[in-house]
């Protein structure tokens, strides 16, 4: 449950800003890039605070990047479970039905806007999910790694001695600042997904709903948010063995 609120939230305010930005004629339209970076920032700011008990992961790629270290405990203190096959499959069902959630809202919230007729349909994707600038699936593949890879890696450093296994054990603001500076830096190729339940939940809802003249979902490049955070995130965890050793060993 602390995953599904955490990531259900997550999702709906960062897609939230996003169809801010994009969508004509809502208060913030054509906000810019930094606006979305930070509403993002925010977002995780936002679902860190809520999913305290759970470690707050929100992101399959944290998941996993988190086991890839070595941790033997998810969630903090108090509320931890053992990490196991079961538990790490029950953390990613949360995110995913979390995430689900969250860009259904979103489109609650928006629902007037969606159906405007003269909206691009890339623009109603852009919303839900991510896609890249400049497509090429290899390179946008090692831009979702290398994103996905300093997310995981910095949230591993900031909490190397800290006790449970997640982001809340950090605090919430580092890691929305973390985020924020991921989008500003490393955004541009391919809208930095660095989550896949963000982006394919997200893009399940987008099929899913009747939005008029939403076109395409673009499931041929729905691999590349997927498998690109999973590589980078199990990159992260298995080299923060190597290169973040525990402070005083």
């Amino acid at each position: 449950m602390s995953e599904i609120v955490g990531t259900a939230l997550l999702v709906l305010l960062g897609t939230g800003v996003v169809a801010n930005v994009i969508l004509v004629r809502t208060k913030g339209f054509a906000g810019g890039t930094l606006m979305i970076n930070f509403g993002w920032g925010l977002a995780v700011f936002a679902g860190v605070e809520a999913s305290y008990a759970s470690g707050a992961h929100l992101n399959p790629a944290v998941t996993l990047g988190l086991v890839a270290s070595g941790a033997t405990k998810f969630g903090n203190t108090g509320s931890q479970v053992d990490v196991n096959v079961v538990s790490i499959l029950v953390f990613i069902a949360g995110q995913m039905i979390g995430a689900l959630i969250g860009a259904f809202l979103c489109w609650l919230a928006y629902k007037k806007h969606f159906d405007e007729v003269e909206q691009d349909p890339a623009n109603k994707l852009g919303v839900f999910s991510t896609g890249p600038a400049i497509r090429s699936y290899v390179w946008n593949l090692v831009t979702e790694v290398i994103g996905t890879f300093v997310l995981v890696f910095v949230v591993i450093a900031f909490g190397h001695n800290t006790q449970g296994g997640g982001l809340a054990a950090l605090g919430a603001l580092p890691v929305a600042l973390l985020v924020v500076g991921i989008g500003a830096s490393l955004g541009g190729p391919t809208g930095y997904a660095i989550n896949p339940a963000r982006d394919l939940g997200p893009r399940i809802i987008h099929q899913l709903l009747p939005i008029p003249g939403k076109g395409s979902s673009d499931w041929a490049y729905s691999w590349v948010p997927v498998v690109g955070p999973i590589i980078g995130g199990l990159l992260a965890g298995w080299l923060s063995i190597l290169w973040l050793p525990t402070i005083g060993s």
